[in-house]
Formats: structure tokens, C-alpha cells, sequence
């Protein structure tokens, strides 16, 4: 369970609900290039100090480079500042346990899932994010991907979550008999997100079909908008899901990686994420069996018209 600091902070949305200047305007590309390279500096110094006994040296680094000037050009900007996001993840740290179900394996993991997330706050933290199920799925900003995977618009592919006893038998019946045919994911629990998002998805979908070579499937996507509730139950259950988080606000999405390794394409896809880290349009992580995409604020509306071109509006 998440710690109790870290639950009241989130479930409020009065932190970052209010209007105030876009906090990415001093923040360069480069900027997150030095950013993204102290992150991964960090993860060598700490990595010496992952035991139980280590942990309030762990604690005093974190703490120490966090609200120092190599990191502090992107958690500067974020609802609280450096110091906040340093508590933060105080916590996640604290609150540690490792199992299966996480992609975080181990703490350095963790620590460098939620450094990198904090990219997506940065970006978009501003927002109030969706507080329940019912205002995600009523949000009149989201999309519903099952309407337009119906109108033939969608190049990507997803499965949605088994939600009955037939349903989630058959699901186990298909896994036993075809074994690889789907990656092995839960499926999505909300098939909306942002315009945005799906733009994106389409455009990585038709560039992956088009330098793939062989028998390859098409872009799989298991994760989209998520609610600040759902967000909950995931940590309950053990997932690394971070707070704040980019898929609460509606810009994130996760997207298969390991099962592509069966047709020698998660090489390719790989490079298609990163280039499009490298023009400055997401936010990416590594998160072993998915990765995590979040759009920047640099490539929305560009995506937003994209969107409405593919609508033929």
C-alpha cells in the first residue's frame, strides 16, 4: 500500500488544478539530454547502497542530488519543487517490495522509473488529472478507442480487459492453446485517451509497419488514460505505478516491447520510440516489458491536427 503521505497528496487535486505559467519554458532539449544523464549517474551511485541496511545513505544521496543543480532544472519546475519530489520518493523507497507484477525489479529500477516520470509532470503536471473512474470515463477530452477501431481509423492494436468469468476463461483457454499469439497483459481496463495519443500511436504504427521486415504483428498498445483511483489499486497491487502520473492526465500510454522480441522487431521499435524521444515529441522509459510513452507539450497540437486530419476535419 502506498504510504499515507503519498495517498492524501495525490488524491487532492488542488496541488496542480490552477492555472499558472507553463513550466516547461525555460527547459531545453538539452536540458532533458543533462537531465536524463544525471539520472543515469544517479543509478550508478546508488547502486552500491540497495540493501535494508544502506537505506538512510541511499536516502541522503537522493536527497542531495535531487535538490542539486543537475536535476534540479526539471524538478524545479514541478508542483513543489525539487525538495517535494526528493519526499516523494523518499517514500516510493521506503515503501519498496519487490514481486513480480512490478516493473520496477529492483530499487534502482524504482529510482530511475520514477526520475524519468518526473519528466511527464514537468510537462503536464498543471492539470487536475481524472480523480475517479466515472470522471475518466465521462471526460470530454478523451476519445473512446473502441468507436474508432469500429471506423476502421486506429493502426495500432490493443485487446480490452476480461471483465466476466466466460470471458476470462476463454482468455485462459487462448494463452494455453496459442501460448504467444497475444502478449501476455491484462488488457485495457479504460480504452480512452487523448487525441493526441492516438495520432501518435497511428503515426508509430504506420512507420514500424513500413521498416519492419518479415512477419511482424502491428504496434501493441497495454495501457492508456488511467484515473487517479485505478492508479491506486495498481499500487495496491504491487505495480510500479507512479504519483503523479502522465497516464492519470491522460498523455501516457505503454506499449508492448517483450513480445516483439519473438520476431526480432522490439530492436526497431526501440529506435522508432527514442528518435521520437530525440526530436523533443515524448517522454520515454524503459520498463522492460512495456515502455512507457508520454507526448510533450512541444508535439501536441501538431497531433491534435494530425487527429482531426485523420478524422477528415
Amino acid at each position: 500500500m502506498p504510504s499515507q503521505e503519498v495517498a492524501r497528496d495525490v488524491k487532492s487535486p488542488s496541488r496542480t488544478s490552477g492555472k499558472r505559467p507553463d513550466p516547461t519554458s525555460g527547459v531545453s532539449m538539452p536540458d532533458l539530454v543533462r537531465y536524463r544523464a544525471a539520472v543515469a549517474d544517479l543509478l550508478i551511485e546508488v547502486a552500491g547502497h540497495a540493501g535494508p541496511d544502506d537505506l538512510p545513505k541511499l536516502e541522503t544521496i537522493l536527497t542531495d542530488r535531487m535538490t542539486g543543480p543537475e536535476l534540479g532544472t526539471v524538478l524545479g519546475t514541478l508542483p513543489g519543487g525539487a525538495a517535494e519530489a526528493a519526499a516523494r520518493l523518499r517514500l516510493e523507497v521506503r515503501d519498496y517490495r519487490p514481486n513480480n507484477r512490478s516493473s520496477a525489479r529492483d530499487l534502482s529500477a524504482l529510482i530511475r522509473i520514477f526520475l524519468l516520470s518526473r519528466i511527464d509532470i514537468m510537462w503536464w503536471g498543471h492539470l487536475p488529472g481524472y480523480p475517479t473512474d466515472a470522471a475518466l470515463w465521462n471526460s470530454p477530452e478523451l476519445v473512446d478507442l473502441d468507436a474508432l477501431r469500429r471506423n476502421g481509423v486506429l493502426r495500432f492494436r490493443y485487446r480490452r480487459q476480461a471483465d466476466s468469468l466466460v470471458s476470462r476463461a476463454a482468455r485462459a483457454a487462448e494463452r494455453r492453446i496459442w501460448p504467444h499469439r497475444t502478449p501476455r497483459t491484462a488488457g485495457l481496463r479504460f480504452a480512452r485517451t487523448r487525441p493526441e495519443v492516438v495520432a501518435l500511436l497511428n503515426q508509430l504504427a504506420v512507420d514500424f509497419a513500413r521498416r519492419r521486415t518479415g512477419p511482424t504483428p502491428p504496434l501493441w498498445v497495454t495501457s492508456l488514460a488511467r484515473s487517479l483511483e485505478h492508479q491506486h489499486r495498481l499500487r495496491a497491487l504491487g505495480y510500479a505505478a507512479m504519483l503523479p502520473s502522465g497516464h492519470c492526465l491522460g498523455y501516457a500510454v505503454d506499449i508492448e516491447m517483450s513480445w516483439f522480441r519473438r520476431f526480432d522487431a522490439h530492436g526497431l521499435l526501440a529506435a522508432l520510440l527514442l528518435e521520437r524521444q530525440g526530436w523533443g515529441d515524448v517522454n520515454v522509459i524503459d520498463e522492460g516489458q512495456a515502455w512507457h510513452v508520454c507526448v510533450s507539450p512541444r508535439a501536441a497540437s501538431r497531433l491534435r491536427r494530425d487527429f482531426r486530419t485523420a478524422l477528415g476535419g
